[in-house]
């Protein structure tokens, strides 16, 4: 999956192209509309706290991390004279999960705190009233979808296209 994003001037507009990505078979739960604080969306998708922050990103660094820090410290443990060869494996995987658990709990909270990296640049445009819309496509329907948009609003410009989206959220 690949996510889309685009600015679209108003709510009359960005209805059109939601009700289209519906026709074309592109889910509800795939498309996600970012306004202004206060505007009403009405029955349009809004986003959620998993498209607005850096919940994901921040829970896979924190996994990364976490383990491999999990993993040197299993290796100090079983570096020290108490620790035997025979527990030294299981002080390793104890170690590593430990660490896997609290690096992704810790990521996870940093990640619900700090807004969404790709959306910041959009701040601007959003504050100004136009909507951005997200929508998760597979990786093969891109360029049809961004063509099915551009018939809505020929002036539109694709403004980023994200390289993988997980596929849980």
């Amino acid at each position: 999956m690949r996510r889309i994003y685009f600015l679209v001037p108003d709510i009359t507009t960005t209805k059109k192209i939601v009700e289209d990505l519906l026709l074309q078979k592109i889910e509800e739960k795939h498309i996600h509309v970012i306004a202004k604080r206060g505007t009403p969306l009405e029955d349009l998708p809004e986003a959620n706290l998993l498209q607005k922050t850096d919940f994901i990103p921040a829970v896979e660094q924190g996994v990364a991390l976490g383990g491999a820090t999990g993993l040197l410290a299993g290796l100090v443990a079983v570096a020290l004279p108490p620790a035997s060869t025979v527990i030294a494996g299981g002080v390793l995987l104890a170690t590593t999960l430990v660490g896997v658990g609290v690096g992704s709990w810790f990521g996870g909270m940093v990640g619900m705190s700090v807004g969404n990296r790709q959306i910041k640049e959009f701040e601007d445009a959003i504050e100004a009233g136009k909507l951005l819309v997200l929508v998760d496509v597979p990786t093969d329907r891109v360029a049809e979808i961004e063509d099915r948009v551009k018939q809505h609003l020929p002036q539109v410009e694709v403004e980023q296209t994200e390289p993988r989206v997980p596929s849980f959220p």
